[in-house]
């Protein structure tokens, strides 16, 4: 049988940070923003748009659902979803080292867009059970809070990246100028990760074949 050679078409990914733990993941078919935060944080969200909004808990920095437009979908709560030709699943997990009896619950959201899986972990506060590892298999891009203070901190952080073994790594939540709020700041997870310096970019765009091999840490500016 002979015919013209067909070949695969990968779509571009976007990932911007918009400080703190939200991200605007840009898709071919949808865009997702995750953790919206309230004014008064420090940095400037403005009024993007977007057709998902994640939230990890109900937190003000992190539950803003209303500073989004274009009418989103929100998804708040472990489960399976797809929504835009997004498929979604958040994992139940805490926002302290106690089973949330200091902080509650914390759900991280493992979703899959233009066949890149990226991973937002909220304000996770411990390094994952096994289970948790299990659920969130071959993640390709690592959204991970790093400040401490309220979450994992540096070395934390670095434990769960080696459990879960991302390709991409992009750290969120930690000390900026912007930020009023008193958390570490980013250069002691880069030590932890044996990183001496890293140029921060405007934004990551990602297509499945472009992924880095072994796992490489990311910067983005807010």
């Amino acid at each position: 049988m002979t015919g013209e050679p067909t070949y695969a078409i990968f779509r571009q990914m976007d990932i911007s940070w918009l400080g703190h733990s939200c991200f605007r993941i840009r898709g071919s078919h949808a865009t997702v923003i995750t953790d919206p935060y309230s004014p008064g944080l420090g940095y400037s969200l403005g009024k993007p748009t977007a057709h998902i909004v994640t939230v990890s808990h109900q937190h003000p920095g992190h539950s803003y659902t209303q500073g989004i437009g274009g009418e989103p979908r929100l998804v708040t709560k472990p489960g399976e979803y797809e929504i835009s030709g997004v498929l979604i699943i958040g994992i139940a997990t805490f926002h302290d080292g106690e089973r949330g009896r200091k902080r509650g619950r914390n759900t991280a959201y493992l979703m899959e867009v233009d066949e890149v899986s990226v991973c937002h972990l909220g304000d996770l506060g411990h390094v994952l059970t096994t289970e948790q590892v299990e659920e969130l298999d071959n993640v390709d891009v690592l959204l991970i809070p790093v400040g401490g203070v309220s979450t994992i901190n540096a070395p934390m952080a670095a434990e769960v990246v080696r459990q879960i073994e991302p390709k991409v790594v992009i750290p969120m939540h930690y000390k900026t100028e912007a930020l009023n709020w008193e958390l570490e700041p980013v250069g002691r997870f880069l030590k932890e990760m044996g990183i001496k310096e890293v140029n921060p970019q405007s934004k990551l765009s990602i297509t499945k074949p472009s992924l880095p091999a072994t796992t490489q840490v990311f910067l983005l500016d807010y």
